[in-house]
């Protein structure tokens, strides 16, 4: 059985794409959600155990180019641990 919690990060839009790569690395998300400042969702993506390297590139390059539009957004992240 696998319990679900939340997580939420504040940072800035330069730190947008380093932060998402060190969750990723992390490897127990399930989901990570990016919001502009005033609550509206920006990009929603789900992570698997199995994506990898070049399956995520699409993602990472997306969240590159939002990174640059963005001066402050909240990275919400869930997470899957095992009970």
């Amino acid at each position: 059985m696998a319990k679900i919690t939340k997580e939420t990060f504040i940072v800035e839009g330069e730190n947008l794409l380093k932060k998402i790569k060190e969750l990723i690395k992390e490897g127990n998300i399930r989901k990570i959600t990016i919001t502009e400042k005033n609550g509206h969702e920006v990009m929603s993506f789900p992570l698997n155990m199995g994506i990898v390297g070049v399956a995520i590139a699409p993602v990472l390059a997306a969240v590159g180019a939002i990174a640059a539009l963005l001066t402050e957004c909240t990275i919400a992240v869930e997470r899957e641990e095992k009970v």
